[in-house]
């Protein structure tokens, strides 16, 4: 979803919003989610106090906008991982170039949500893990899907959530998500943070990104919530 150079989203501007739609349209909005069964290794019950994780799945937008709708998230924030901390800008990592991946810092409560049940909706709604280096109408190593573990658990699980999902064939290709080392996550500038909540009749975010929410709501009724915990407000 790379934009004019400075990023200014001026969002009145017509002939943007239609080369948007026309783009989008042409390379067809995002697939329909998969409805998966849950992992049958999580991490234990009753823990306590927030985890996080790190994941990339295409543009950072509608990821970000799904699990900002989970109950137990705290906190989703846009970003970039993968890459270095001097890169870790949208106009150079738009180059493809920079070993990031756009992101999303999730924040969580583990006795509300596990971080299992967050794998299970990664994989069905947030985007489509068989899809190598693109999401949609994006192509390039920055929209690749990857999780970036933040310790041997949370690695240990996704392993074996990826080996349970093409063991069962739950999907048509194979899933080629990859597991990378995690080295830092960077916050997305500020214009990023809350996009789909902010702007929810921009062609893209209409075409590609409404629809995973209303998946989430409709295949994950007891996950949803109606609210979206946003960054700029805290809520």
């Amino acid at each position: 979803m790379k934009l004019p150079s400075r990023r200014s989203v001026l969002l009145g501007l017509s002939a943007l919003a239609l080369a948007w739609q026309a783009h989008a349209a042409f390379f067809g909005a995002g697939a329909d989610a998969v409805e998966l069964a849950p992992p049958t290794l999580d991490e234990p019950a009753g823990k306590t106090g927030n985890e996080t994780v790190v994941f990339a799945g295409g543009c950072f937008w509608g990821v970000q906008g799904v699990f900002q709708h989970v109950k137990g998230v705290k906190r989703a924030v846009s970003g970039y991982a993968g890459g270095s901390a001097n890169t870790a800008e949208y106009e150079r990592v738009s180059d493809g170039d920079t070993g990031h991946a756009e992101s999303v810092q999730v924040t969580y409560d583990p006795s509300q949500v596990s971080y299992g049940a967050l794998l299970q909706i990664f994989f069905s709604v947030a985007h489509n893990p068989t899809e190598l280096n693109r999401q949609g109408p994006d192509t390039g190593t920055q929209y690749r899907s990857a999780i970036f573990p933040q310790n041997g658990e949370q690695k240990r699980i996704a392993q074996a959530y990826i080996a349970q999902l093409d063991g069962a064939h739950s999907f048509d290709r194979p899933i080629v998500t990859r597991l990378e080392t995690f080295n830092g996550f960077y916050p997305a500038e500020d214009y990023h943070q809350d996009f789909l909540t902010e702007h929810p009749s921009y062609p893209y975010i209409v075409i590609n990104d409404l629809p995973k929410v209303a998946q989430l709501k409709q295949l994950f009724p007891e996950r949803y919530r109606e609210e979206p915990v946003l960054v700029k407000t805290g809520q």
